[in-house]
């Protein structure tokens, strides 16, 4: 016999499963032009609330003091996350010379100070340090986990955090211009896991000046570029469209194809007929006089629509990871 207490619960739950609303399938990259003192997840969930998107995710943590690009992935888009992740980077920084801090930016205490100012000449002598394939300690305050642990909550507790060196690539490394004694303003183009916040201290270090991070902005993630990004206030602005539809449909000319986040792999054209079957999860016999032997990554097209992400085998494509179609 079920008690009335469990036919409630139940009922409740039923009521609850079908009241949650769920949001469309639309598909595409956002390239967000995320404003200062905004933070990365913050910036997510507003995305996906303009558009009503049923899922969004971003493609690298941007610092809540960082402005610059956020690509947001929105529906199916959230798929190619991991290789616009691996792209490069590239950043526009100011290094404010005299003072470390706890965060290595504004954000954190002084920890440390110091008269010396470095000198133009002086720096340009240290930058081939940090050119190629350097070892890297990231910030105390950084996503880095130490033991499952996020190395910013131990640091809040008050622990002291020791971070292993690792392994980043630095591809360029330019001084654009010295405003003063006080500052240097660099750009920087990197790879994957790169701590920005780390070069301008251990620059400052090298050099005996100490310094931090006053302003950063991403630039640039590999494949998109600084002409496609979209300030915040844009979309916000669209809110005032009171018909649904009408808004959405402003918002989704913002968007980029997901297809656009993997132009650095090779392509392969199908037919209708081959989409439908990759989409079923079933491989296709690739014809063609420039059709592939083999290729361990490559991606599927159909009519200008991105439909699988797979392998080339025996003269076979074989999908690894399949696109709906909706909302692209």
């Amino acid at each position: 016999m079920i008690s009335m207490k469990t036919k409630t619960t139940e009922t409740r739950t039923e009521m609850g499963r079908r009241g949650k609303k769920k949001g469309r399938p639309v598909a595409g990259w956002l390239i967000l032009d995320k404003p200062w003192d905004f933070g990365s997840t913050e910036a997510v969930g507003k995305i996906r609330w303009l558009f009503k998107a049923d899922k969004a995710g971003h493609a690298g943590t941007l610092d809540p003091l960082a402005s610059g690009m956020l690509p947001i992935a929105l529906g199916d888009a959230t798929k190619t996350v991991p290789y616009v992740m691996d792209g490069n980077k590239v950043y526009r920084f100011t290094a404010t010379w005299g003072e470390e801090r706890t965060t290595d930016d504004l954000e954190g205490e002084v920890s440390e100070t110091s008269d010396k100012r470095p000198t133009r000449a002086e720096i340009e002598a240290v930058i081939p340090d940090y050119m190629g394939v350097i070892e890297q300690v990231p910030p105390r305050f950084s996503a880095v986990k130490i033991g499952g642990e996020r190395a910013y909550d131990i640091a809040r507790d008050g622990e002291e955090v020791e971070i292993p060196s690792r392994e980043v690539e630095i591809h360029r490394f330019d001084i654009v211009d010295c405003p003063d004694e006080n500052t240097t303003v660099f750009e920087v183009e990197c790879g994957k896991g790169t701590y920005v916040r780390a070069l301008a201290r251990d620059i400052g270090r090298q050099l005996g000046c100490l310094g931090h991070v006053s302003e950063l902005r991403r630039v640039a993630v590999e494949p998109f570029s600084e002409d496609q990004l979209v300030p915040l206030e844009t979309l916000t602005a669209l809110e005032e469209i009171e018909d649904q539809d009408e808004r959405l449909a402003a918002l989704d000319k913002y968007l980029i194809d997901i297809g656009e986040a993997l132009s650095m792999l090779p392509r392969l054209e199908v037919s209708s007929d081959q989409a439908q079957r990759i989409r079923m999860g079933n491989p296709v016999i690739v014809r063609g006089r420039d059709a592939p032997i083999a290729c361990d990554e490559i991606c599927a097209f159909q009519a200008g629509r991105l439909v699988a992400l797979g392998e080339v085998a025996g003269g076979e494509f074989h999908p690894r990871r399949v696109f709906s179609g909706a909302g692209q």
